[in-house]
């Protein structure tokens, strides 16, 4: 699902009906967008208005431009068949896509975060197996999300927790010491967003909860978020 600053929300409706839907918020109207062959696993709209879908049963990302009149789709990341070279996905989940219109994508199968800069086909792994930032290992990541100052979080999935990538350094921030159910600790966590004041919200299957992460400006220690 995305949702939109007007508050329309793109959803998948793949699985049974192999396309993207889109609900109106000031009409209350729903409308196909874009034809798929798989269910998407992660949607995203980037700045220019196009569309990502990733297909983790096709081991693909594809986009297709929101502003034509019909939308035709291309592939944007993966070969469709799964592998872990440069240019291979297995198993996508997540996406990202920045204001430079690179894109981020969560290869779970892989254990790794690839990043597919703007019209090449070859991914670089920026974290996880694989990565020249491999001290902390990732299985099976989930949501990711990039922030302002180019901090990519990620839902470590199998690992139970949050990690926050930078360009010179990789460490856990949520659920660190271990899977369980308490404030601290999560238990197969999913996705992760932000809202406007930087508080966190996750969803954690296991425990059958959306948790809430508070923003606390002097608890970073020496990071200056």
């Amino acid at each position: 699902m995305f949702v939109t600053n007007n508050g329309d929300i793109y959803y998948d409706n793949g699985l049974g009906h192999g396309r993207v839907d889109k609900w109106i918020s000031n009409t209350n109207t729903f409308v196909n967008v874009m034809n798929v062959s798989s269910s998407c696993d992660g949607l995203f709209i980037d700045i220019n208005n196009t569309l990502y879908c990733s297909m983790s049963n096709n081991d693909k990302v594809i986009k297709g431009r929101l502003n034509d009149n019909e939308i035709i789709s291309t592939i944007a990341a993966g070969t469709g068949i799964p592998g872990s070279a440069s240019n291979q996905l297995n198993g996508p989940g997540s996406i990202f896509v920045d204001v430079n219109f690179d894109l981020y994508v969560s290869d779970c199968n892989n254990n790794r975060i690839q990043l597919f800069k703007s019209g090449e086909s070859d991914g670089i792994t920026i974290a996880g197996k694989g990565s020249s930032n491999n001290i902390i290992s990732l299985s099976c990541p989930g949501g990711i999300v990039l922030d302002a100052d180019k901090y990519l979080f990620i839902v470590d999935r199998d690992n139970n927790r949050i990690i926050r990538s930078g360009s010179n350094d990789i460490q856990c921030i949520i659920g660190c010491n271990g899977k369980g159910t308490q404030s601290h600790q999560l238990s197969n966590p999913l996705s992760l967003s932000f809202d406007s004041y930087g508080n966190i919200f996750l969803i954690d299957l296991f425990s059958a909860l959306i948790q809430k992460f508070d923003f606390l400006l002097n608890s970073c220690g020496k990071c200056n978020k």
